[in-house]
């Protein structure tokens, strides 16, 4: 699993022009599924996107995590994430997960954000997706488990 972590001061996603999710200060995830994912990857996933550390404490030094300042937290499924793109001039998307289990998985992992984190938003798996951002810092991480 990787995680494409972006620091916001907000974020929306849009489909056909219609504002599905939005968030102000946070994070927005776009999450690639590999074949190999299960229930323990989602777990530890999970418990990074809400701990990690990259919003600024006091002192301006990022020590405080998303759970630290309540922000919003838009999960957006993103099999492009999962490409091999390591030879060639196009990639390649063997390894990511099929759709029908990144389909289970994404909406498994946004279920259990919601009980863990109460400002959760998400894309629609699938859809041809506009997702707009104000990347704080600029600050991005990719996070793999």
């Amino acid at each position: 699993m990787k995680a494409l972590l972006q620091r916001v001061s907000a974020a929306s996603v849009a489909i056909e022009g219609v504002t599905v999710a939005q968030i102000e200060q946070g994070l927005l995830v776009l999450v690639g599924l590999e074949p190999d994912d299960n229930q323990q990857s989602l777990e530890k996933m999970l418990h990074k996107l809400l701990n990690y550390r990259v919003f600024a404490d006091e002192q301006g030094r990022m020590n405080r995590s998303l759970t630290d300042i309540q922000g919003g937290l838009l999960l957006v499924s993103q099999f492009t994430l999962a490409a091999d793109t390591r030879s060639g001039l196009r990639p390649g998307f063997s390894t990511a997960a099929p759709p029908a289990q990144a389909e289970m998985l994404f909406e498994q992992m946004v279920q259990m954000a919601k009980q863990r984190y109460a400002n959760v938003q998400t894309g629609q798996f699938g859809a041809d997706m506009q997702v707009q951002l104000v990347n704080d810092g600029p600050v991005t991480f990719m996070l793999e488990v």
